[in-house]
């Protein structure tokens, strides 16, 4: 099971350290997920493509997040076509805040639903 992660406190840690939380972040999520259902990225391979390719994790991420939703037989809160709010929505400024409202606040009631706390 994951943890579930203020989005708040991940907002702000992300901003006091000049974004290298979000590395962190799609480190340990990617982790969990794949510990979680043997699918995905993983943290490693996360991790790198935060670092040189954020575009594609940002695609990648809600993706993986709504499969987990989908394995289940719900429907998926989000999906790949949410990364388009990290890339091109990066040009009104808050379209990364709305894509990580929505994939971590996706993420958060997916583990919630499973007893996290």
């Amino acid at each position: 099971m994951g943890t579930v992660r203020s989005t708040g406190v991940c907002i702000l840690l992300a901003v006091i350290t000049f974004g290298i939380y979000t590395w962190v972040w799609w480190y340990k999520t990617h982790a969990e997920m794949k510990r979680h259902n043997g699918a995905g990225l993983g943290g490693g391979v996360a991790l790198l493509l935060g670092i040189f390719l954020p575009f594609v994790v940002a695609y990648v991420t809600p993706s993986e997040v709504g499969g987990l939703y989908e394995r289940r037989g719900q429907r998926k809160p989000v999906g790949g076509a949410t990364g388009l709010w990290y890339f091109p929505g990066c040009f009104i400024v808050i379209g990364p805040l709305v894509w990580f409202i929505k994939t971590n606040g996706a993420l958060n009631s997916y583990w919630r639903s499973l007893g996290a706390s």
